[in-house]
């Protein structure tokens, strides 16, 4: 049997994100809590999540969101990793507030911030480990938070995966740049 690798690239990168996924959960979590959701987005949900950061751009103006829309059209997929809210009632002062009592609703536990930056290490470390692409994107997460795809989340990133012969998250131009040109 003869397989062309063009013809298996999907499958393979799908593969590959899934152990990234499984790195994310197995990833350490502070005081053994695990408040991680992840998801794999691919097929149409890309293109819907592209839509939506481009709609974004209207609401708060931050052009980027533009470039990464069309970056995630060029990935095979993306996961999406995010934090449920819970203090971990360590009163540690991270998150500026001195007791967990004190904090507001809608500041986060430092604990969370620092448990989904783990999650999100260990993802892209797997992603190396097979030499795929990735990138971490703040735009792609705030999209997919906005579509609710992972519910009780507060703070998403997103991973797009791509596996081709120039890696299209670096190197990067803003639509408008490319229509000047």
């Amino acid at each position: 049997m003869i397989q062309n690798e063009r013809a298996s690239r999907h499958e393979h990168v799908l593969d590959v994100a899934r152990q990234m996924m499984t790195a994310a959960r197995t990833a350490p979590k502070g005081k053994g809590v695990d408040v991680i959701e992840i998801a794999l987005v691919a097929g149409e949900d890309l293109k819907r999540l592209s839509e939506k950061m481009i709609a974004m751009v209207e609401d708060h103006g931050m052009k980027f969101f533009l470039r990464d829309a069309d970056n995630i059209l060029e990935a095979e997929c993306v996961i999406i990793i995010g934090t449920r809210e819970k203090a971990q009632m360590l009163n540690c002062g991270y998150c500026g507030f001195p007791k967990c009592v004190d904090r507001p609703f809608g500041v986060p536990c430092a604990v969370n911030t620092v448990d989904i930056g783990i999650a999100i290490g260990s993802a892209c470390a797997t992603a190396a480990d097979f030499r795929v692409d990735t990138r971490v994107m703040f735009s792609a997460g705030n999209a997919a938070q906005q579509l609710g795809w992972l519910p009780d989340c507060r703070n998403v990133f997103a991973i797009p995966v791509s596996a081709s012969s120039k890696n299209p998250f670096f190197d990067r131009k803003r639509k408008e740049e490319i229509v000047e040109q």
